[in-house]
């Protein structure tokens, strides 16, 4: 027998660790629910960070009473007189989860049918292909949001990026230009951050690898800054990864898992606007960012690991 939540679910089996899934985990949670995650990649929010900050998130996870199955993969959903049966196969895994709940969280595909039908053509992914403007290939037609491929500024070829943040600034465009104005979208740098439970995880730009496929000269340099002065109470560490091109100095990208308390959100909308106007790793250090004992140090803890970037190119 299945149950829903005002039924008095007790079990909930979330397909998918990327941020829906993950916030979900936490959301059950603290309803009291026993709550599972699988993943078929190797690891928790494999489109955010690299392995050893998603490690972090996930000892958060089961820390918090959430059970992890990565490299798992779903193979059948049933019901059954207990409830659902959610078959999976991996390795060292169980061979199938009993649930009150199933939620599957596993990405998003455009919904592009209906302007397909009409004649617009698909660019990246299959979503609408756009201009600057956000027009179609379709006479006075404009579409934005998750349904459109996205110019990336660090890329010379668009992508697909399905964030709020980024479906806004376009929407904004789109409606602008409706209405005879002359606005262009500026493009997306991918910046993203989730909170689950007590860690903060966010990300901009390009990983080292994804940095490489674009052609680029990356090294990626592992720090851990605090996020304020040590000698003040409640300092935390912050697990930070930058992204530098090593041909011209160039910041590509930087990845931060910290404690709630961290201004993560802060710290990596200061490395986005930074990427976004070209700037280098040199020129985080040199930032003239606030400082108080209780919220940070003379060198914010961004500007500490652009110093370890530097450190490590003139090894």
């Amino acid at each position: 027998m299945t149950r829903t939540l005002e039924e008095g679910a007790r079990s909930a089996v979330i397909v998918g660790a990327g941020y829906i899934g993950l916030e979900m985990a936490e959301a059950l949670r603290s309803r009291g629910l026993d709550v599972t995650v699988v993943e078929q990649l190797g690891q928790v929010l494999p489109r955010t960070l690299d392995p050893q900050l998603a490690t972090l998130i996930e000892t958060e996870l089961v820390r918090n009473g959430v059970s992890v199955y990565c490299d798992t993969s779903v193979t059948s959903i049933e019901r059954s007189d207990a409830g659902l049966e959610v078959h999976v196969s991996g390795a060292g895994q169980p061979g199938s989860l009993a649930s009150d709940l199933i939620l599957v969280v596993t990405g998003v595909r455009p919904d592009t049918q209906l302007a397909v039908d009409a004649g617009a053509k698909t660019g990246f992914g299959g979503a609408l292909a756009v201009d600057p403007g956000m027009r179609t290939n379709l006479p006075d037609v404009y579409a934005a949001g998750d349904c459109v491929h996205t110019h990336h500024r660090l890329l010379d070829d668009p992508t697909y990026v399905p964030l709020g943040t980024t479906a806004h600034k376009q929407g904004r465009v789109a409606g602008e230009n409706a209405v005879g104005g002359r606005t262009t979208y500026a493009g997306s740098l991918g910046t993203q951050v989730v909170r689950i439970f007590d860690l903060v995880a966010a990300a901009t730009g390009l990983r080292d690898r994804e940095a490489a496929a674009a052609g680029y000269h990356p090294a990626t340099v592992v720090s851990a800054p605090y996020d304020h002065k040590v000698y003040y109470p409640g300092a935390t560490p912050i697990a930070l990864h930058l992204t530098g091109d090593t041909a011209t100095g160039r910041l590509l990208g930087a990845q931060l898992v910290g404690h709630a308390s961290a201004q993560i959100a802060k710290r990596v909308d200061i490395l986005a606007t930074a990427i976004h106007y070209g700037g280098s790793v040199d020129d985080i250090g040199i930032l003239d960012l606030s400082y108080t004992p209780p919220l940070g140090s003379p060198y914010d803890a961004v500007q500490i690991a652009a110093h370890a970037w530097q450190d490590n190119q003139l090894r």
